[in-house]
């Protein structure tokens, strides 16, 4: 009982705290899902493209992102970038800037990867006879994959996109590290003044829970409304 009591009592003092974090983490999370998914759908296409360096370039981003930490990534972003003559500018009306747009950055290109790979099997999902049907209208390529593949391939890929905007949720965490303050760095900011880690990250855990919990039932409502046609 005492921890539960511990966990109001922090809840009480400190909820501005876990506001502010939560605010910072699905901001970050819809920036980069967002970016990222608009990158990665370049990224398939160029994968799966008759243009053989622009499917070389697509393939090396794919492989090499998706087999290194996020962590690297994101150092490389916010420090490793700034070495080599290249600084984020910062924005006198946005606090910490800088810092809100390595990890933006960081984590879409993290999640374009991913996304790349999810686009690319949703096409391929497509029966090719749609594509052929097009062309045979007279659409040019381009627009037959915009105006009837694309459309048709979201059905089978928004399952995939809702659980990697869930992912990106979890793993907006490491962010902390370089300071910015989404719900991981406001977690440890509590720790640091009630010295009750235990109770700070069981908070910090339920609220993870939650946001990822109601986005995957939101994701599972587009989905139903989407297979029925409406």
């Amino acid at each position: 009982m005492k921890f539960f009591e511990t966990i109001g009592k922090i809840l009480a003092r400190y909820p501005s705290f876990f506001v502010e974090g939560i605010g910072n983490t699905l901001v970050i999370a819809a920036f980069s899902v967002l970016l990222g998914t608009i990158l990665g759908t370049l990224m398939a296409i160029m994968r799966m493209g008759k243009i053989a360096p622009l499917r070389w370039i697509a393939v090396g981003y794919i492989e090499f992102i998706r087999g290194t930490p996020l962590l690297v990534q994101l150092m490389f972003i916010f420090y490793g970038l700034p070495m080599i003559g290249v600084k984020i500018p910062d924005i006198a009306w946005i606090p910490n800037f800088s810092r809100f747009a390595a990890g933006v950055i960081a984590m879409s290109m993290n999640s374009c990867a991913y996304v790349a790979e999810i686009i690319r099997s949703g096409i391929q999902a497509v029966d090719p006879g749609q594509m052929e049907a097009a062309r045979s209208v007279g659409f040019p390529s381009g627009m037959a994959m915009r105006l009837v593949v694309l459309p048709q391939a979201i059905k089978n890929i928004l399952p995939a996109l809702g659980n990697e905007f869930v992912t990106v949720i979890k793993e907006s965490s490491i962010v902390s590290v370089i300071g910015i303050a989404d719900l991981m760095f406001r977690t440890n900011d509590v720790i640091a003044a009630t010295y009750k880690t235990l109770e700070c990250l069981a908070v910090a855990a339920v609220i993870y829970f939650m946001m990822t919990f109601l986005s995957s039932r939101l994701i599972s409502l587009a989905e139903r409304k989407l297979s029925h046609g409406k």
